[in-house]
């Protein structure tokens, strides 16, 4: 507490009329009075007042902030998790309770009963109860949101909800699932009484679209600048939001930015964090290397590709190692054929390896030559990427002709299809193994041309196993036949550094499966 001295001077000495003289007080405030001319001295407590903690971080237009609206990459996507709450959160070592206090899955795994917190509101004041989360699954089944986690089969594998009192629900599904409670406890939930009669949620921006129960409101969106400005909801039900405002500006270089004040965190590669390591007024962490680059192969545009031999002879050209040390700068660790990298608890340590060996790659074409058209984003790192593997490959026989392209045109390119062969990098690599499934399955999947019966009954068993030991074998299994076919080509997970201000700001947090500290809700709120 602060403290204030008021220092009070007797008005006048003292005078003594013989020994039976008493010292009279001189206020009803004083709490000593000191004979002989003394001071007297009064210790007046004050409530301290936190000073407002203002979030400075870097920008960019990643869509309005709906469930329906936001941009699919990270930044988008944490943004709006940060206005929407879901029934469970990721935290630093698993899955933690949110919205939901606990919940309980039946021996059978077909029904799940999620009991929910009492004192939750929507940001417009409104209670939030468990009709708004069997709307929610409702909407989400005929209106899928742009992260939509209900996705199985493409089909509503949901055979009921039931709303056993206000704050319980419970779901049942025709299937037993290993992915589905991390499925239904990362959905966003919405408020019924404003999207019940909304018929086209992508074209709905009305300032309700953006009402969640989270910890932050959106009170400021500028899309032509990139800028966002949200502020800690004040009747939020949950841990007390670390930040009152959070800015997201528009920055031209993010180092310089942060070095001059302008924002309160970066995230830098390892030939720059040097420069903070000896500096007392900095904090430095070490993102996991959840993030990768890898190559996709459309088989459907490119026949050719669905040769093996063809696969198989690009991966042992392409030389991993020099990726990581001219381009990751000596952090991060070469891609693995079987997909799950190094750091994932599900990795498979024996899956078949791609060492360089161009004579291999060679040997594999018999004296094939070919020419492919290379997608990749604007950036340094993926135009180095493809300035190295062009020339790995023209060592083999197979010409590239690069395309560059701004993210979100390749982004489209990928899920459309419109490329030969594409390079993408993104994060997320830390997550559920079923995510395997989800790129390689002929089903569900994204990979465009290519069909295995034998990996998609893999893929298919793996997530209908409830114990993770046994889950884990078939997960191995799966990473050999992708090491085998070289369906697509992980060329290399990486590492950063994030850097921040203690001083400022001391809460930021690295998630289970993910490598960004600024991507997740638990760094931006006061957790226990």
């Amino acid at each position: 507490m602060k403290k204030k001295l008021l220092v009070f001077m007797m008005a006048a000495l003292l005078v003594f009329s013989g020994c039976n003289s008493k010292t009279e007080p001189t206020g009803e405030n004083t709490t000593e009075i000191v004979e002989d001319n003394k001071e007297v001295v009064e210790v007046v407590e004050e409530e301290k007042v936190d000073e407002p903690i203002t979030l400075n971080l870097p920008g960019g237009d990643y869509g309005n902030l709906s469930p329906f609206t936001h941009y699919s990459r990270g930044p988008g996507s944490y943004k709006m998790a940060l206005i929407f709450d879901g029934l469970l959160e990721r935290g630093e070592e698993g899955i933690i309770p949110w919205l939901a206090e606990n919940w309980e899955i039946s021996d059978n795994g077909l029904d799940y009963v999620f009991n929910i917190h009492k004192d939750v509101k929507w940001q417009d004041g409104q209670d939030m109860t468990a009709e708004d989360i069997k709307f929610t699954l409702e909407y989400y089944t005929k209106f899928p949101p742009v992260s939509n986690s209900l996705n199985l089969d493409n089909h509503n594998f949901i055979t009921g909800i039931e709303v056993l009192d206000p704050h319980s629900i419970k779901i049942s599904v025709e299937k037993e699932d290993a992915t589905l409670l991390e499925k239904f406890g990362t959905m966003k939930i919405i408020p019924k009484h404003i999207w019940e009669n909304v018929e086209d949620p992508i074209t709905f921006n009305a300032p309700e679209a953006v009402i969640g129960c989270g910890p932050y409101k959106l009170v400021e969106y500028e899309p032509e600048l990139g800028a966002y400005k949200l502020e800690a909801f004040d009747e939020y039900w949950g841990p007390k939001p670390g930040a009152d405002v959070i800015q997201f500006i528009p920055v031209s270089d993010s180092v310089l930015a942060f070095e001059s004040g302008e924002i309160d965190l970066i995230s830098v590669d390892p030939d720059i964090v040097g420069k903070y390591q000896e500096n007392s007024e900095f904090k430095i962490l070490q993102d996991p290397a959840f993030w990768g680059y890898q190559l996709h192969f459309n088989m459907e545009k490119r026949p050719e590709l669905l040769d093996k031999n063809l696969r198989q002879a690009i991966a042992y050209a392409v030389n991993q190692e020099e990726l990581v040390e001219k381009v990751g700068r000596g952090i991060g660790e070469p891609g693995s054929a079987g997909y799950l990298p190094v750091d994932h608890k599900m990795y498979n340590p024996d899956v078949k390896k791609y060492e360089f060996d161009l004579e291999k790659a060679k040997e594999l074409l018999g004296g094939k030559t070919y020419t492919f058209k290379l997608n990749i984003r604007n950036g340094n790192s993926d135009a180095r990427i493809a300035e190295l593997i062009k020339i790995n490959l023209e060592q083999i026989g197979i010409n590239l002709e690069v395309i560059s392209m701004d993210t979100k045109t390749s982004d489209a390119a990928l899920r459309s299809g419109d490329f030969e062969i594409a390079l993408n990098g993104y994060g997320g690599w830390g997550g559920d193994p079923d995510m395997l499934r989800t790129r390689y399955s002929s089903v569900d999947g994204s990979t465009i041309g290519y069909k295995n019966e034998e990996l998609d009954t893999l893929l298919e068993e793996q997530r209908r196993i409830i114990d993770e030991n046994a889950r884990k074998e078939k997960v191995y299994q799966i990473q050999d036949v992708l090491a085998e076919e070289v369906i697509s080509l992980p060329l290399y997970n990486t590492s950063s550094y994030t850097i921040f201000r203690p001083e400022k700001y001391d809460g930021w947090k690295h998630v289970f499966n993910h490598h960004e500290a600024s991507h997740n809700k638990i760094s931006f709120v006061e957790m226990k």
